[in-house]
């Protein structure tokens, strides 16, 4: 598809506007107009034309022979005049794209990652009713959005208050897995293709996780949260997690910590040695992950466990005394139906878990557009947008509510995945991380750390290697780049060290 665009300022959001559709498709940005001979082509335009005081504002779309359009005008002289032509233009494309697909997602025009955040910003300025009234009228959102965007936005208000300026998080990254899963799209590598690995990746792991305490030691930062994510960390044995989990122990000062997080992951890694070393090293909250309770489902996606599995691992961590357990889902996975969703969620509620988080599944294969019919991922996303409705609504009846949501490029139905917990199990660092709240430091292959200026809303990041042999075999260049971390904070230091902890 060729989207042609009036000015190249707005190709980025009219682009992502775009593939909410069509998520797949090819699409060619195109400065200007269409010429006459591309009739016929797969193509959208958002054009303007100015008149005096006025802009006339274009979008038409053409697919498969079908075409829409829609038109609207703006005052030039308005103080938002730019912004504003942004957004009707995304409007008119949108509701161009609504007529020809039958789709219309629940979400509007909006394509970011953190609508919540954006909420709480916007009630900040105008109100809870005004900017309610924003998201419907403008943005186009749902009403059901739009509810679940306020609902989150209380929760991460209270969650971010917590923080202080010298306040930062730890993410320690393990991209092993046992397995691949077919739908998986994180830097992640089986066990059977980069096994050889693990050794020599634990022990540069714990020498960047001394190298990391020192500079929070120096900055006078104050640990907040720990997170271990994936992959799967649980494909380390216990003594790897001893030593990783030692090695945080040693470099950091845990006497502040809210919050001590180890995704256990997938059930056919989890074991009672493992996780009597994981609560010894100081964890306070786990995830175990089943994705789905339908067996035929799980072998569908490559999953090489049961759902019997899951519930015997989710009781060995109870007797080793977690009392604070996440459990992950995914809505839209391949061979699963609405029904199975349901099966899955009351299972699930069956154990009692302190948090449950629904995923929506992130698409990775493409098709070609059709008008015969809904596209496969089309249809996947309404089915989706069903799960997560109806396990929304059967997780709020079981006490355990939303408290923190985000977005994902390529999901099924161009729907949001959720945090739900009962009160007092939230999240921190899912809250922290999405609404960039304070630093995070990130060891590990893949790891990602954003130095958040204490002062102001600037972000600093710092890019670790992505894959495990070059963690490996290049571990000192990246090890490197870490003292940037020292020099930020000797820039940016409103903090004061003498606040009482």
């Amino acid at each position: 598809m060729k989207l042609y665009v009036c000015d190249t300022a707005y190709r980025y959001e009219l682009e992502k506007l775009c593939r909410l559709f069509f998520p797949f498709e090819k699409i060619q940005v195109i400065p200007g107009e269409p010429a006459p001979e591309t009739e016929g082509e797969d193509r959208a335009a958002a054009l303007r034309r100015v008149s005096g005081n006025i802009a006339e504002l274009t979008a038409a779309v053409s697919i498969c022979g079908k075409t829409a359009s829609r038109r609207d005008s703006l005052d030039v002289s308005r103080p938002d005049y730019a912004d504003e032509c942004e957004r009707v233009l995304a409007v008119l494309l949108y509701e161009c794209f609504c007529q020809l697909t039958g789709l219309r997602p629940r979400w509007g025009i909006l394509t970011g990652v953190r609508p919540a955040k954006l909420m709480r910003r916007l009630i900040d300025g105008m109100g809870e009713e005004n900017a309610s009234a924003y998201f419907r009228d403008k943005l186009l959102v749902s009403e059901e959005k739009i509810r679940l965007c306020r609902e989150v936005g209380v929760s991460e208000d209270a969650i971010t208050g917590l923080s202080r300026p010298d306040s930062f998080s730890l993410y320690i990254a393990i991209p092993f897995c046992p397995s691949r899963c077919s739908y998986c799209s994180f830097v992640s590598h089986s066990v059977e293709k980069a096994g050889k690995l693990i050794p020599d990746y634990v022990e540069l792991l714990q020498r960047e996780i001394a190298l990391t305490g020192r500079l929070a030691r120096e900055a006078g930062l104050r640990l907040e949260t720990v997170y271990f994510g994936g992959g799967t960390p649980t494909t380390l044995s216990a003594e790897q997690l001893e030593a990783v989990m030692g090695a945080v122990a040693e470099n950091f000062d845990l006497s502040c910590l809210r919050e001590y997080t180890v995704e256990a992951g997938r059930p056919d890694t989890i074991t009672g040695e493992k996780l009597e070393a994981i609560r010894a090293g100081g964890a306070t909250r786990i995830s175990i992950n089943p994705q789905t309770m339908e067996d035929t489902v799980l072998a569908a996606v490559g999953r090489r466990h049961t759902a019997a599995q899951t519930e015997e691992a989710f009781r060995l961590a109870r007797s080793i005394g977690f009392s604070n357990i996440n459990m992950d889902l995914i809505a839209g996975l391949p061979s699963d139906d609405l029904a199975g969703f349901q099966r899955t969620v009351e299972r699930i509620l069956t154990l009692s878990p302190e948090s449950v988080t629904i995923h929506t599944l992130s698409m990775k294969r493409a098709s070609r557009l059709s008008m015969g019919g809904l596209l496969p991922e089309q249809e996947a996303g309404e089915a989706a947008a069903a799960m997560v409705e109806w396990g929304e609504a059967r997780l709020r009846q079981a006490g355990i509510l939303p408290y923190y949501m985000y977005r994902q490029s390529k999901t099924v139905g161009n729907l949001e995945n959720v945090g739900y917990a009962k009160k007092g199990y939230e999240g921190l660092y899912n809250v922290y991380i999405m609404d960039e709240t304070h630093t995070i430091l990130a060891c590990g292959a893949s790891g990602v750390t954003k130095l958040r200026d204490p002062g102001s809303s600037h972000i600093e990041r710092i890019f670790n290697f992505k894959y495990p042999y070059e963690y490996i075999s290049r571990f000192e260049e990246m090890a490197a780049r870490k003292d940037r971390v020292k020099t930020f904070y000797e820039e940016y230091r409103p903090v004061d060290r003498r606040q009482p902890h």
